[in-house]
């Protein structure tokens, strides 16, 4: 038990008192001190409680959309008698309390159950409770406790994720049966090339033509149906700030529509320490890849083309689509892809345009924002031989944006 102020501004009146009777040789004056005393003794052995209480939080699941609104329980039982409890919920910062309080002050008999409800509203990142702080008061004031209760809950906020378009190309790279197109021989599908015909190759696929034409066996190649290998590439860059949590909704979404069609896909965070996820299927993988999504921040990470030259080299599989999300507004960030494409990946770039996220408040930043949209454009034009380059206004649906630029 911790004395309060009230507590220690009597034994201060207490303490005085007993000097002036000794100063003064008024031993009478000490009976004053005795009301006091009694009441300090009332609280400290009548009134002492252990605040033995169980405490549980109770949360529907822990993965939720961000801007949900959820509802959170706090179910406290008590095993004494409490007069007064005030209860202190530790909500983190991520979460946004939309109705109810944190803080409760109850009353509790011994065995009586309570519950204590709040709404909240949730971002995008990984949300930890830790605890929850218990106070009890004594009638008089004269003492508190002070306890904290582990009860320790975690919330996901995921990024919103929508439907949109596969806006790269098909032609891919792995065996494995999928709905994508690649350049591989295979029976019944779509003409592909004519080549020389290798031993082992069924003799239904001669083409006599040809092989009458050039005097070498020729055989025909087709398209078969695979699937083909994509690696996210997520420019965390601080300088896009602005549009970051676009970004990190773009990712997830097309990483589901990656999902939806049977693709195997990768993920690189180029964060100032970069993640890289290897290259998986199914949707183990997929959350995998959603959870460090939703703890991605943007850093002060100037080593973008850096990490993707090293990854090419080490990690990336040979002819993956590169899927690009970045603003594209440090040179860094255009170097990486240059080096994408240097490496001969077909890369195409998500590049939401942050300044259609800024509201200008006067003529001159209106005037300001046209410039630096025109310079963009004409910034995205020159890059525009190294990728396919979404250009999207944050205004507008991802969908629509990919739709102009591929033609859905």
């Amino acid at each position: 038990m911790l004395p309060t102020e009230k507590a220690e501004e009597i034994l201060i009146a207490l303490w005085l008192i007993v000097m002036f009777a000794f100063l003064l040789l008024r031993w009478e004056m000490v009976y004053l001190t005795l009301p006091a005393i009694w009441l300090l003794f009332i609280a400290v052995f009548f009134f002492k409680p252990r605040l033995n209480v169980e405490i549980e939080r109770i949360i529907p699941h822990n993965r939720f959309l961000e801007g949900t609104e959820i509802e959170i329980v706090l179910r406290i039982k008590s095993h004494e008698r409490i007069p007064t409890l005030k209860i202190t919920e530790d909500i983190p910062p991520g979460l946004e309390l939309v109705e109810g309080q944190r803080e409760h002050v109850l009353s509790l008999r011994p065995g009586e159950e309570r519950e204590i409800r709040y709404r909240v509203r949730v971002k995008r990142g990984i949300h930890e409770f830790n605890w929850v702080r218990l106070r009890y008061l004594d009638p008089f004031g004269f003492f508190r406790v002070d306890r904290k209760v582990d009860v320790y809950s975690e919330i996901v906020g995921v990024p919103i994720i929508t439907d949109v378009p596969t806006p790269y190309s098909t032609r891919g790279t792995k065996i494995t049966v999928g709905p994508l197109p690649s350049p591989r021989v295979g029976e019944g599908v779509e003409f592909h090339a004519i080549r020389d015909y290798q031993p082992g190759d069924p003799l239904k696929i001669i083409n006599w033509k040809a092989t009458a034409r050039t005097g070498r066996i020729m055989a025909n190649e087709y398209e078969s149906e695979r699937k083909v290998d994509v690696v996210f590439i997520v420019d965390a860059s601080y300088t896009g700030t602005l549009v970051f949590d676009h970004l990190i909704r773009a990712t997830a979404s097309l990483m589901l529509n990656a999902l939806n069609n049977g693709t195997s896909f990768g993920l690189l965070l180029a964060e100032d320490v970069p993640l890289w996820i290897r290259v998986d299927y199914g949707k183990r993988h997929f959350f995998k890849c959603i959870d460090f999504l939703s703890t991605a921040k943007p850093d002060k990470n100037n080593m973008i083309a850096y990490q993707v030259e090293h990854l090419i080299k080490a990690r990336f599989p040979p002819k993956a689509q590169l899927l690009y999300f970045s603003p594209l507004l440090t040179e860094e960030s255009r170097e990486a892809l240059k080096i994408m494409a240097r490496y001969g990946y077909n890369v195409v770039v998500i590049s939401p345009n942050p300044y259609t996220a800024v509201e200008p408040k006067s003529r001159e930043e209106e005037l300001a924002v046209k410039l630096l949209t025109l310079q963009r454009k004409a910034v995205l034009m020159n890059m525009s031989a190294y990728g396919i380059i979404i250009d999207w206004d944050v205004r507008k649906p991802l969908e629509a944006a990919i739709a102009e630029v591929v033609g859905l």
